[in-house]
């Protein structure tokens, strides 16, 4: 549609935003706040919108915040002026839709309690600011947020706010008082062991990649795979799928399917059309959800589909896998959202009921990933199974499991699996999502923990570029990346390429790898790291 359109869908938004205020009795042109008053009981504090304007402008706080800024920590002074300084990339039409949502007015809800205002239209005065706060010249931010906000003034009840910011991603904050209890009963003794060799080193294979396309006409749905192998690979070993994260890449964990490729396993790394970083492009411009209902299902349907035609590729005469695919004889990696994806192809079964009661209420005490989880309750059937009896081991990287699985769904994963969890995961919290799935699992199953490691410490570095200047919330931030997670990577190609050997007559070999006494020796001072068979049943009472 070009400019024209994208104004006219801006000059939509904002009427339908305007409209709201006024069906709400608050005339946003006439009344806009200019003022935050921060309310203690009978004591209450004024801040002209004026002066957090400077200090976002100029980097230092005026004089007439002292009041404010002489009880907060440097680190805290750093973290508000982030916070007045961040802009939210999002258009007011995405805004628009995302607030309309179920999920967007519960949250709206939430938060509302904490607002100070006469009448009950609270939630309705957040969404209108926060939807004419994006329409500014600057975009949406904590000050085009204020400055929209349907009155004079922004009252805010302190104990309140605490009390909300308190539950904020509880999961996050049970997570951390579980690992307290978890890391002394489950610490390995001190041992010393001889391993054979090092897993997480690069094998002698040289790696190709091969980019293929493939058209799934049946469901409108374009799938481009990389695959990556050497001429070392054969079909004696399982071809290994990759799934990537929500908003993300099928280069995700490109580090990874080059390591496993060298010691030569064939990786086919996929990319998911309605959950990928361009559908998430698209929905901050408005023109798509963030992701839809049916994507629970269209995922593990994606690589159901590529083992399919990679079965045909097998087959193709002159072709350079011919006969090495072992498309019967698969193993599923999943991060993220991936994660749940990978779990339903290995027979997680996907029970919504308990999750379309539970998403109805108290979202903003959600973390990240059960808010994604909550968009399943728009499918129309309470059980859903999609289990690919291809699929003969799985790993779930930080999956998401909390909601969708319900309480016995991950009871039917009918392969050997292997989940890992990172003790400070702010989007999937391991408590919640992981650790608790895991003890529901029947069939073989480890579980590796990564202590101090964050939701995006497993991913390829070149996918983590914008963590630097990322603002630390309790929500998401504090990631850690890169370099600094290189201890990390190499943990997961370790285990990774041993879960893959249990697949081939090298089993025995490579078990030492998935056992509490090498989790021990390949910690560092950084990350201790840990492998379970079992969570001992005293630690969740």
């Amino acid at each position: 549609m070009g400019r024209r359109g994208k104004s006219l869908k801006l000059v939509a938004g904002f009427l339908s935003a305007l409209a709201v205020t006024q069906f709400f009795g608050v005339n946003t042109s006439a009344k806009a706040a200019d003022t935050v008053v921060v309310r203690y009981g009978l004591f209450a504090e004024s801040i002209p919108l004026a002066d957090l304007q400077t200090a976002a402008r100029t980097g230092e706080f005026p004089s007439s915040l002292n009041t404010i800024t002489k009880r907060l920590s440097e680190e805290q002074r750093r973290s508000l002026l982030g916070m007045l300084r961040m802009r939210i990339p999002l258009n007011v039409v995405t805004l628009s839709r995302l607030l309309n949502t179920q999920i967007g007015t519960t949250i709206l809800n939430d938060l509302s309690t904490a607002v100070v205002r006469k009448d009950k239209a609270g939630a309705e005065a957040l969404r209108a600011a926060l939807v004419l706060g994006s329409t500014s010249s600057q975009g949406l931010s904590m000050l085009s947020f204020i400055a929209a906000y349907p009155s004079q003034r922004l009252e805010i009840n302190v104990p309140q706010a605490f009390a909300v910011m308190g539950s904020f991603n509880n999961a996050f904050w049970r997570t951390q008082q579980f690992m307290l209890s978890l890391s002394p009963q489950l610490a390995p003794k001190s041992s010393q062991i001889n391993l054979p060799f090092d897993p997480s080193q690069p094998g002698s294979a040289s790696v190709q990649v091969l980019n293929l396309n493939f058209n799934d006409q049946t469901r409108t749905r374009n799938i481009p795979v990389d695959v990556y192998w050497s001429t070392a690979a054969n079909a004696n070993k399982p071809l290994i799928v990759f799934s990537h994260g929500l908003g993300s890449i099928r280069t995700d964990l490109r580090y990874l399917a080059e390591h496993l490729a060298s010691h030569g396993y064939i990786v086919a790394a996929l990319e998911h059309p309605g959950s990928n970083q361009t559908n998430t492009n698209l929905a901050i411009q408005g023109k798509t959800r963030i992701v839809k209902p049916q994507e629970f299902l269209e995922r593990p349907k994606d690589i159901s589909f590529v083992l399919d035609e990679l079965a045909k590729v097998n087959q193709t005469a002159g072709n350079s896998l011919e006969g090495k695919l072992a498309t019967n004889n698969a193993m599923v990696v999943g991060y993220s959202f991936g994660g749940g994806t990978a779990l339903a192809l290995a027979g997680g079964e996907l029970q919504l009921a308990g999750l379309k009661q539970r998403c109805q209420k108290k979202l903003a005490t959600f973390s990240i990933g059960e808010t994604i989880q909550c968009i399943a309750q728009e499918l129309p059937e309470n059980t859903y199974q999609l289990r690919d009896n291809r699929i003969k081991q799985a790993i779930a990287l930080s999956p998401t499991t909390s909601l969708m699985f319900g309480d016995t769904g991950l009871a039917k994963v009918e392969v050997p699996t292997l989940i890992l969890a990172s003790s400070a995961d702010k989007t999937t919290p391991a408590l919640t999502e992981q650790i608790m799935g895991f003890s529901k699992i029947t069939s073989p199953k480890w579980l590796a923990g990564v202590i101090g490691g964050t939701h995006l410490s497993v991913k390829d570095p070149s996918t983590t570029l914008d963590q630097a200047d990322q603002p630390n919330t309790p929500l998401s931030g504090g990631e850690i990346v890169g370099e600094q997670a290189a201890d990390v990577r190499k943990f997961v190609q370790a285990i990774a390429l041993a879960m893959a050997a249990q697949l081939t007559p090298e089993a025995e070999k490579y078990a030492i790898f998935l056992t509490p006494d090498y989790a021990q020796a390949a910690s560092t001072k950084v990350f201790p790291f840990r492998i379970v068979r079992d969570i001992p049943t005293p630690v969740f009472k």
